[in-house]
C-alpha cells in the first residue's frame, strides 16, 4: 500500500464523470486510464476503454466501484495501476469464466475484492509503473479540474439521480 501513498488523495466515486474534481472524483476505470498515461475520458462502458485494459477485470472493477460504500470504494485505489493488463482472447475468456464462477449476488465487498485480486493473477500482469510517473499523471488531471468536486457531485445532478433512484 505504501507505493500508493501518492494517489491516496484521489477519491474514487460511484458512476462515470465528465471530468474529475480537485479531489480526483472519478471511478476506478477513469483513474486507471489516467494512471496508464492516456488522456482523461469518462467511462460509461468498459468497451470504450483503451485496448490494453482487460474487459472482464475492468467490468468487475466497475461493479465493485459502483456497489461499494464510499469508504469501501477507496480500497480499490491500489488496483488503479493494475487494470491495463489485457491478454489474449483465451486468457480474457478464462478471466471472464473465473469471475462468473466465483461472483455471487450476496457477497461481501471484501470477498468480491478477493475475486478481483484472483482474476488479476490470471494471465499477463500490468507493467509496474513508477510511482512518480503515476503521481504526475494524476496530479496533472487534478490541476486541470475547474471545480472543487466532480460533475457527478453537482447539486442538480444529485437531484436528478435522487428522482431516478426508485426507478433504477
Amino acid at each position: 500500500m505504501d507505493t500508493f501513498d501518492h494517489i491516496l488523495n484521489w477519491k474514487l466515486k460511484r458512476g462515470s464523470h465528465a471530468f474529475p474534481g480537485k479531489d480526483g472524483g472519478t471511478c476506478i476505470n477513469e483513474a486507471a486510464i489516467v494512471a496508464a498515461g492516456f488522456p482523461y475520458q469518462p467511462v460509461r462502458a468498459v468497451e470504450t476503454m483503451p485496448a490494453c485494459f482487460s474487459r472482464p477485470i475492468c467490468r468487475l472493477a466497475m461493479l465493485l466501484n459502483d456497489e461499494a460504500s464510499d469508504e469501501e470504494r477507496q480500497q480499490l485505489l491500489p488496483f488503479v495501476t493494475r487494470l491495463a493488463c489485457a491478454d489474449t482472447a483465451k486468457v480474457e475468456w478464462e478471466r471472464e469464466v473465473y469471475i462468473a464462477q466465483h461472483l455471487r449476488y450476496r457477497m461481501s465487498f471484501q470477498d468480491r475484492l478477493e475475486i478481483l485480486e484472483d482474476a488479476l493473477a490470471i494471465g499477463r500482469q500490468a507493467e509496474v509503473l513508477a510511482p512518480a510517473e503515476v503521481r504526475s499523471r494524476l496530479d496533472a488531471v487534478q490541476q486541470n479540474a475547474k471545480a472543487a468536486t466532480s460533475v457527478a457531485d453537482h447539486l442538480k445532478f444529485s437531484k436528478i439521480k435522487e428522482w431516478l433512484a426508485p426507478t433504477l
